[in-house]
């Protein structure tokens, strides 16, 4: 099939390759503009733009899709479909009826639940136990259309947004694959009206841990934010990012720590930190951060 791809962070790009592999012609790449970064706020491109122009693919980063220039240049690449995900843009309702067969996008959660922009990081932070890929057919509202194909996948005690980033990218490859190869069977399913949550962008005021919570909701905070923004809290005045933890069976009062391998109460219960990153450093386990820099029990965050 001729296929406009849309997308712009990392979580896109084994899609792309799994398009290019299954043998289909990326007509055109769209993706965000490159963006300053590092200490010298030099423009880096996307990791999308990167893998695809390391595949020769020609690569478009308007930064709108509203004018009447931008919309005529997309419908003249004479797409079957375009595949959408976490692109970055509204698209306007003629950029969604170009393609023959519209556009699809690859939506990380078991729609209806967890619509919008954070929903590895909303599941993990709500304790769900399930999540999964979604391949929709785009329509105006936000993650609204109907469902062609899911599949579901567990969230393990210990898993990360990081961790179930990389597994959920992987899975949207196989599924978009399946869905392009069963287009003409799939029956679009349209979404249940009970059950709507909504995955907002991650405010980084979310991010400091409030030990006076529940050791449950500590440790889903944690996990949720890893590896970004990174839940943080202040050891010993020093901000440090907390980027892996487990429940521990212990109490005592909240922020306090417990133990010599970090055990923090919390307002009911304990977390164990499995993993920690200073600023300025690099992130490590708890085990090695504590060998040059040790806490000690009674300390509190």
């Amino acid at each position: 099939m001729r296929i406009v791809f849309m997308g712009t962070p990392a979580f896109s790009v084994p899609v792309l390759d799994a398009l290019v592999q299954a043998g289909h012609e990326i007509v055109a790449v769209y993706c965000q503009p490159p963006r300053p970064a590092g200490r010298g706020k030099k423009e880096r491109p996307s990791p999308v733009q990167a893998r695809a122009e390391s595949l020769g693919l020609a690569v478009h980063h308007p930064v709108t899709l509203r004018t009447p220039e931008a919309q005529a240049a997309f419908v003249g690449h004479d797409a079957d479909v375009a595949v959408v995900v976490a692109y970055g843009l509204i698209l306007p309702q003629p950029i969604l009826d170009a393609p023959r067969h519209g556009c699809l996008n690859i939506h990380a959660s078991l729609l209806p639940r967890w619509r919008g922009a954070a929903p590895i990081h909303r599941a993990i932070m709500a304790g769900d136990t399930e999540t999964g890929i979604c391949i929709m057919q785009m329509e105006a509202g936000l993650d609204t259309g109907p469902v062609l194909l899911r599949r579901s996948i567990g969230i393990g005690a210990q898993d990360t947004t990081g961790d179930l980033h990389d597994r959920l990218a992987q899975l949207g490859a196989e599924a978009i694959v399946e869905t392009l190869a069963r287009l003409g069977d799939l029956a679009p399913e349209p979404q249940a009206e009970t059950g709507v949550t909504y995955a907002g962008k991650i405010d980084k005021a979310e991010a400091k841990v409030d030990w006076t919570r529940p050791a449950e909701d500590v440790d889903r905070l944690i996990r949720g934010l890893s590896p970004f923004p990174g839940a943080w809290t202040e050891i010993a005045g020093e901000r440090v990012k907390l980027l892996s933890s487990c429940l521990a069976d212990a109490a005592g009062a909240p922020g306090t720590v417990l133990d010599d391998t970090l055990t923090v109460a919390c307002g009911s219960g304990a977390v164990s930190l499995l993993r920690l990153q200073r600023a300025g450093k690099a992130a490590q386990d708890t085990e090695t951060v504590l060998r040059g820099w040790p806490v000690a029990p009674g300390t509190r965050l």
